[in-house]
């Protein structure tokens, strides 16, 4: 095996003198270079070592050089692969970049020459592993329930992947149709207690006087109408997850019982003289600002504490980037295939109102028209007229490929016109990609954004022309 401390560099040079030549060129680099002198003890050190850059030469005395390109290509080697031509067939080399060749060198060339394109190939082969290695990692658009690509929901993953091994309490916030729910059950199916009961309780859903007895249980005659014993959430969900939904609508006296039972894991039913013992890990969700609540003396602040170990904070629909769109694609083919519809996509106009919609209610909204759509429309492409209001009556975004009118003259002691945000970011990254020279991902990583943003959003802005 090769050494990896440092990059290989492949030379397939047949001239002895010019190899050396080269490879003096290369001396003083950071990089381990590899000689071969025919086609064949290539094409064998490529069946064994995948090098990051390799230098060829296209006129071997046992094949064409081509013929290695194109396997490298066949085969997705990860490599950059710079064609070293002569005069006369640079319109081969030319060719060779339809078979991903990174560039090509003309004979003669000098050091700086050669030095400065094997720089470059080796850049952007860190920079390919960068955006793999977060493909890879972070580069989900699905994960336990959630939908969606987006920078901001990647943080979130990250945040449930560290936080759910742990027994540590989790405080999750967000507008109401973000996902809390689903947000907690992704906490519990990722934590080792994933086999263990998942109980949800929504703390605004139920009557004060019946809380207590749905958190903790009751014994028969307890009071009137408990005909029978029964366990509360904290029993069932024993060596599981128990989900406190919209925990700032909790009555004070029994936040001080809740408290009570996170220090010490144990717990009476109502009516019992005896404590019961319960291994739970707490998840609480809030779509109120909780240390707002806690100055207005709504919610006990020991108890603020003992649960805001975690927080996770999950963002609103309208600051998700392209996740509507992906989010709406893929229930409208589910809603269709349940109701037996023929619905497959939206039509240009129609994904630019959903695009440029504020979605106050979120992810839930949003699968709220969705279903009404496919409920009370018939066909293939869902148009704007199919919308329920308001957004039938949208005007769609201005195509991002299009010029916005001119605006008119003002005069000098006014403020310039405010530009539409979706203008300002398409100039911003434009003019990121233009002076990275097309490197998108360069461009990426100088305006810490994923790589996978940027083609979306191209994408978007291309299909708007």
């Amino acid at each position: 095996m090769l050494p990896t401390a440092k990059p290989t560099v492949l030379l397939v040079e047949d001239s002895g003198s010019l190899a050396a030549v080269y490879q003096g060129y290369l001396r003083e680099e950071a990089v381990q270079l590899v000689l071969k002198a025919s086609g064949a003890e290539a094409m064998a050190f490529l069946a064994l070592h995948a090098p990051s850059v390799v230098l060829l030469d296209l006129k071997l005395p046992d094949m064409d050089g081509m013929d290695i390109l194109k396997h490298i290509h066949e085969h997705g080697m990860p490599c950059s692969v710079v064609i070293i031509t002569a005069h006369g067939s640079v319109d081969v080399a030319v060719d060779a970049m339809r078979y991903g060749a990174f560039d090509f060198i003309e004979k003669p060339f000098n050091a700086k020459r050669l030095l400065v394109t094997v720089r470059n190939a080796l850049e952007r082969q860190n920079l390919s592993r960068l955006v793999e290695t977060y493909r890879e990692n972070f580069g989900r658009d699905s994960y336990h329930g959630f939908l969606g690509a987006s920078l901001a929901m990647q943080a979130v993953y990250r945040m449930i992947d560290s936080a759910a091994a742990s027994k540590a309490t989790v405080f999750i916030t967000g507008e109401s149709g973000t996902g809390k729910e689903v947000c907690a059950d992704a906490i519990h199916k990722q934590s080792p207690r994933k086999d263990k009961p998942f109980v949800a309780l929504n703390c605004a859903a139920i009557p004060r006087d019946l809380m207590e007895s749905e958190i903790f249980g009751h014994v028969k005659g307890a009071f009137t109408g408990a005909a029978a014993e029964r366990k509360g959430a904290a029993g069932l969900a024993d060596g599981g997850t128990l989900f406190l939904d919209e925990i700032c609508e909790m009555d004070m006296d029994l936040q001080s019982k809740l408290l009570r039972f996170i220090q010490t894991g144990t717990f009476q039913k109502v009516g019992a003289s005896q404590a019961e013992q319960a291994d739970i890990r707490f998840v609480c969700a809030t779509n109120r600002d909780p240390w707002a609540e806690v100055q207005a003396g709504r919610f006990r602040e020991d108890l603020f504490y003992r649960l805001h170990v975690i927080p996770i904070a999950l963002p609103p629909l309208r600051e998700r980037e392209q996740d509507v769109l992906l989010i709406a694609r893929h229930f409208l083919r589910e809603y269709a295939r349940e109701e037996g519809k023929a619905f497959n996509r939206f039509a240009p106009e129609c994904e630019n109102v959903l695009s440029g919609y504020a979605w106050p209610g979120n992810v839930r909204q949003l699968l709220n028209v969705i279903r009404n759509v496919v409920v009370l429309h018939q066909g293939e492409a869902v148009t704007q007229d199919m919308l329920p209001p308001p957004l039938s009556r949208a005007a769609p975004l201005a195509p991002a490929a299009a010029k916005p009118p001119a605006a008119a003259p003002t005069p000098p002691a006014e403020a310039p016109a405010i530009q539409p945000l979706w203008l300002l970011e398409k100039q911003a990254i434009e003019q990121a990609i233009a002076r990275c020279d097309g490197n998108i991902p360069k461009a990426a990583s100088l305006l810490e954004v994923s790589a996978s943003t940027i083609y979306r959003k191209l994408q978007a802005w291309q299909g708007g022309a």
